[in-house]
């Protein structure tokens, strides 16, 4: 009998173990900052920076500072982004940030091409 009782314990205890490993937290979030310069190294502010979501195509936008900084925060680590930054209609590049990037605070710079 105390042996039927600690087994159960055990299978009881494997299966919350299971549950819980299953949900999603909020550890599972990222955030993805850097500069906007031009092709020179200068900074640029007020460049608009666009995030896209590849996995629902959603784009959230941010207008860089007077130190041509930007920053987006509470991103997927299961989702991948493109960034790319526009400036009177010089663009840069787009760079992805890849869910192969494990760090919870990335850094992209984004260069403007003239």
């Amino acid at each position: 009998m105390v042996h039927m009782r600690l087994a159960a314990a055990c299978l009881i205890g494997m299966l919350f173990t299971i549950v819980l490993a299953g949900q999603n937290d909020d550890t599972g979030l990222r955030s993805v900052q850097g500069v906007v310069t031009e092709a020179s190294g200068k900074p640029v502010a007020g460049a608009v920076v666009q995030l896209k979501d590849t996995k629902s195509l959603q784009i959230r936008s941010y207008v860089t500072e007077a130190d041509g900084s930007y920053h987006f925060a509470g991103l997927s680590t299961n989702v991948e982004y493109e960034l790319q930054a526009n400036k009177d209609s010089v663009t840069s590049g787009k760079k992805t940030l890849t869910v192969f990037n494990t760090k919870k605070a990335a850094t992209v710079n984004l260069k403007l091409k003239k």
